[in-house]
Order: structure tokens, then sequence, then C-alpha cells
């Protein structure tokens, strides 16, 4: 279902959102933060989405964006078992 909002609406939701963020005030007026967004880059004479550059990756970027997202992880998983070893070995020293 389409609804439709008045512009004072749309202001008063603008004004709102400043004031007490953006989520909060959607879900005090019940409506969708992006309709917030949008209504707010009217306002402010540019379109939604202007910041927001959407770019297909090359085959080779997202080879090597899934490599770092699999390094990433790998990296976590060492980083947590060090952190383990080290509370390990901390607590050998009190006793």
């Amino acid at each position: 279902m389409h609804r439709t909002y008045t512009e004072e609406f749309k202001k008063e939701a603008v004004a709102l959102a400043k004031e007490i963020g953006m989520s909060q005030a959607a879900r005090q007026l019940g409506i969708n933060d992006s309709n917030i967004h949008g209504w707010r880059a009217k306002f402010e004479g540019r379109t939604p989405q202007s910041g927001k550059q959407q770019t297909r990756l090359t085959e080779d970027e997202q080879k090597e964006l899934k490599a770092l997202r699999k390094e990433v992880a790998e990296l976590k998983k060492v980083n947590f078992i060090l952190k383990q070893a080290a509370a390990f070995f901390s607590q050998d020293q009190i006793k």
C-alpha cells in the first residue's frame, strides 16, 4: 500500500529527525527511515542517493575482495587465539 504524506508532515518529520535522530523519529512516526532520508535530501536540493554511488567491481576486484575477507576472518581467529593464550599465561604468572 502506497501512502502519501503532506509537505507539512514531511518537513516536520525531517525537523524531528534532526532533533532526536533519524531512526527514533521514524519509529515514533510509524514510517520507514528511508522516507525521512529522501525527504531531507529533497529539501536540501539533492537527490536521495547522491552520496552513494553504486559501482560494479571488476572480476579481479571481486576476487581480491573475497581473498581479503577470507584473510580478515583468519586474522580474527588468530587474534582470538592469541588473546586466549595471553589470558592463560597471565593467570599462570599470578599463581
